[in-house]
């Protein structure tokens, strides 16, 4: 016979309890791609007012909601917790992890150019510059590392307890190890400044 449950006072509700979530960071869009959104309401509004002020005004409404929607329905969302990490609607758990490092600048663009792979699982969003690259250990898996956009890349590599790439490169002074990806990431880098 089912017996519904009952909460202790000890027991603190569901909506209370820790969630164990470290970083959390929705990739909202930029500022511009609302007004891109008002553009197509105002679009909508011109194509159908010779029809009547009314359904003009339907249109925009409609055309400005539906792009919010879509807009809102895109955004994916970072979530580091105690064991997995979230990007988007891929998830992985922690221990099959790699080495994690923040991009800023040029760094950034290269990983997102010409440094990219072309297995590599990606959550970029044009409007958001920084970039964190999160190696993937797990043999099992073919993607070699996620490529995640971020507003905040210092907080989610300290969440991830990895670095920055300008600080990785201060603290190296000898010459890097063939296995060391940071390595081979900073070589890289190198010969594509030569050009």
């Amino acid at each position: 016979m089912w017996e519904p449950s009952v909460m202790t006072d000890s027991t603190p509700p569901a909506s209370s309890q820790p969630t164990g979530e470290l970083f959390v960071e929705r990739l909202w869009p930029s500022w511009w791609l609302w007004i891109v959104a008002l553009m197509f309401a105002g679009l909508s509004y011109m194509v159908l007012a010779p029809v009547g002020v009314a359904w003009g005004i339907g249109a925009a409404v409609g055309m400005y909601l539906l792009c919010t929607i879509i807009l809102i329905a895109t955004t994916p969302k970072i979530v580091v917790t105690e064991t997995t990490l979230q990007v988007g609607r891929a998830g992985i758990e922690r221990e099959h992890l790699g080495p994690v490092t923040g991009y800023r600048g040029d760094d950034a663009t290269y990983q997102r150019g010409p440094g990219l792979h072309g297995l590599a699982f990606l959550c970029l969003r044009g409007w958001i510059s920084p970039v964190v690259r999160i190696q993937i250990t797990d043999r099992r898996d073919r993607t070699p590392y996620w490529l995640t956009s971020t507003r905040r890349p210092e907080e989610l590599v300290a969440a991830l307890n990895g670095a920055m790439f300008a600080d990785v490169v201060a603290d190296v002074d000898a010459e890097p190890d063939e296995n060391d990806i940071e390595g081979r990431i900073r070589r890289e880098l190198n010969e594509h400044h030569e050009y």
